[in-house]
C-alpha cells in the first residue's frame, strides 16, 4: 500500500510537473492566453468609444478604458474571407493566393482552403502547448479537409461562411457562375433583385447554412439551416464553457462573430432594446457576449494571464443601410480601400500589464500572429508582414509599424506611410459611387490632419508624394504576388 501511494504521488507530482511546464513559454514565464474577438462587417463608428450616440457598448467600452485604444488599426483587405487568412497567417493575401480578382471572398462548395505550407496563429501555438478552438464563422472552406480543425485548431463550433450564403430556395452560386459563363447577366441581375429584400426583413428559412462542430473525434451538423437569431448567445456559451475546460493551460480562443454582417438577427432577449434600432440590437448583443467572455475569465482566475483583443474583419456593408453600420468620421465601407473599408476598431485589454492608453501608431490584424507568438516565447516566423506589437502592449515602445498597403482583388490601391496615403485608384464597391478610376495623378491625404480622405494635399507636398511614390515601388518590388486561390473556381465554367 505504501509503495502505491508514493507511486500515486510520485504519478501526480508529475502530471502537476508536465501541466506547468505546458503553461510556461521559453523564458520560463506563464505563455498568456489569447483571445480574439472578431466582428463580421463592424463599423469604425459602430461603438460607443468610438463616437456611436445611440448604441450602447458598455462592456467593450470598459476594455478600451482599462486597456488600448487603438486609432489607427487595419485589416490586410476590406472584405471577409481575404482578410480572416491574414490574421490567421499573418501574411498579405496575395502572398498567400487567400484572395480572387474575380471572386473576392469563398462561397458554399469551395474545394480549396488555407494552402497546406502556411502555418496558421492555431499551429504555431498549437506547437508551444496552446490548446485552441474557433467559436464562431470560418470562411476559409468548407470541405473538410478545408475545416479549422485541420488546420491546428483543436475545436470549432460555428457557420463555415457568411450567413447569407446558401439561399434555401434560390440560384446556387455554381449555377450564378455557369450563368455569368452564358453571358446571362440580365437573369443574374434578376436573381439578385429577388433577394434584395429578404435582407430587410429576414427569416430564418430563406437561408440554408450549416451550423457545425468539429474536433478531433469528426464533424457533425449541430442544425441546418442554423438558427441565426441565437448564434451569438451559443457561440458565448461554447466560449465560456472552452474557457472553463482549459483554465489550467494556456489556450487561444479565436471567436469570429456571424453578425453584424446581414442579416443581421438578435435574440429575444435584445429585440427591441437599442436606441440604434434593429442593427443597434445586433451589436449590443455582441457586446453583452464581450462582457460574458470577460466575467468567464475572471471566475477562472486567468484573466491577467489573458490578452483579449476586440476587432472587425473589415468595415460596415453601407449598402445595406441601416442594417449595415457606419464608419463615423473615416470614408466609405467594406469592399473599398478608403479608411472605411479597411481601418476598424481595436481593442487590447490584459489586466495588470496594458496601461490605459489610447494609442495612434499603426497596427494590423496580420501583427496578432507575431505578438502571440511573441507573447508565447515561441521562436520568430519568418516571411511573414505581420510585426510584433509587444513592446506598445506593454508600454515600453513605440510600434513597429509603419506602413499599410491597401490590396482589393489582388491590385494595390494605395499605400500609407506615417500620417501620408497615397491613393492609386478609386473605387467603390456594391454598386455604390465613386466609379473605378486608376489616378493618373495620384491623391495624396494627410490622415492626422484629414482621417476622412477629403482633402488632396499633393500639390502642397510634392517631396513627400515623391517619398510616397518610391515606397510604392519598393513595396511592389519586394512582394510576391501569388495566383488567385479563390479565382480556380472559375476553370469548372470555362467555355
Amino acid at each position: 500500500m505504501r509503495a502505491l501511494a508514493l507511486f500515486a504521488a510520485a504519478t501526480l507530482l508529475t502530471s502537476c510537473q508536465l501541466q506547468q511546464s505546458a503553461a510556461l513559454g521559453t523564458t520560463g514565464q506563464r505563455q498568456p492566453n489569447i483571445v480574439i474577438l472578431f466582428a463580421d462587417d463592424l463599423g469604425y463608428g459602430d461603438l460607443g468609444s468610438y463616437g456611436h450616440p445611440n448604441i450602447r457598448t458598455p462592456n467593450i467600452d470598459q476594455l478600451a478604458r482599462e486597456g488600448q485604444r487603438w486609432t489607427d488599426f487595419y485589416v490586410a483587405a476590406p472584405v471577409c474571407s481575404p482578410s480572416r487568412g491574414a490574421l490567421l497567417t499573418g501574411k498579405l493575401p496575395v502572398r498567400t493566393g487567400l484572395y480572387g480578382q474575380r471572386i473576392r471572398v469563398m462561397f458554399p462548395g469551395e474545394e480549396l482552403g488555407i494552402p497546406e505550407p502556411e502555418t496558421t496563429l492555431a499551429e504555431a501555438l498549437g506547437a508551444e502547448g496552446y490548446r485552441s478552438a474557433i467559436i464562431g464563422k470560418w470562411h476559409l472552406g468548407d470541405a473538410p479537409g478545408a475545416y479549422p480543425t485541420r488546420h491546428g485548431f483543436d475545436y470549432w463550433y460555428g457557420l463555415p461562411y457568411s450567413n447569407d450564403m446558401d439561399w434555401a430556395d434560390s440560384t446556387s452560386f455554381d449555377e450564378l457562375l455557369a450563368m455569368r459563363a452564358r453571358g446571362g447577366a440580365e437573369a443574374i441581375a434578376g436573381v439578385m433583385a429577388a433577394r434584395s429584400g429578404r435582407y430587410a426583413e429576414p427569416k430564418v428559412e430563406y437561408w440554408n447554412v450549416p451550423l457545425l462542430e468539429s474536433s478531433g473525434s469528426g464533424e457533425r451538423v449541430v442544425e441546418r439551416p442554423a438558427h441565426q437569431p441565437t448564434l451569438t448567445r451559443r457561440y458565448t456559451e461554447q466560449a465560456v464553457a472552452f474557457v472553463q475546460r482549459n483554465a489550467d493551460r494556456p489556450f487561444l480562443l479565436y471567436m469570429p462573430y456571424t453578425m453584424p454582417h446581414t442579416p443581421i438577427f438578435a435574440s429575444s432577449d435584445f429585440q427591441g432594446r437599442s436606441l440604434g434600432k434593429r442593427y443597434g440590437d445586433v451589436i449590443e448583443e455582441i457586446d453583452w457576449s464581450v462582457g460574458q467572455v470577460r466575467a468567464a475569465l475572471e471566475r477562472a482566475g486567468v484573466a491577467e494571464h489573458t490578452l483579449v483583443i476586440f476587432t472587425s474583419d473589415n468595415g460596415p456593408w453601407l449598402s445595406m443601410r441601416h442594417h449595415g453600420g457606419s464608419a463615423g468620421l473615416l470614408n466609405n465601407g467594406k469592399g473599398t480601400t478608403f479608411e472605411g473599408g479597411m481601418r476598424v476598431p481595436a481593442v487590447f485589454w490584459w489586466p495588470g500589464t496594458i496601461t490605459p492608453e489610447v494609442v495612434s501608431g499603426i497596427g494590423s490584424t496580420m501583427d496578432l500572429f507575431a505578438t502571440s507568438l511573441s507573447l508565447a516565447g515561441a521562436q520568430p516566423v519568418s516571411g511573414i508582414d505581420g510585426l510584433d506589437l509587444t513592446s506598445v502592449l506593454k508600454g515600453t515602445g513605440e510600434s513597429p509599424r509603419s506602413e499599410i498597403a491597401y490590396y482589393r482583388a489582388g491590385e494595390l490601391q494605395a499605400l500609407r506611410r506615417g500620417d501620408f496615403k497615397v491613393q492609386l485608384v478609386a473605387e467603390g464597391a456594391y454598386g455604390l459611387p465613386p466609379e473605378r478610376q486608376v489616378l493618373e495623378t495620384p491623391r495624396l491625404y494627410d490622415l492626422r490632419e484629414d482621417p476622412g480622405e477629403r482633402h488632396d494635399v499633393a500639390a502642397r507636398h510634392p517631396e513627400r508624394m515623391e517619398e510616397m511614390l518610391d515606397a510604392v515601388a519598393r513595396h511592389r518590388a519586394r512582394t510576391r504576388i501569388a495566383s488567385p486561390l479563390f479565382d480556380a473556381r472559375l476553370a469548372r465554367f470555362a467555355r
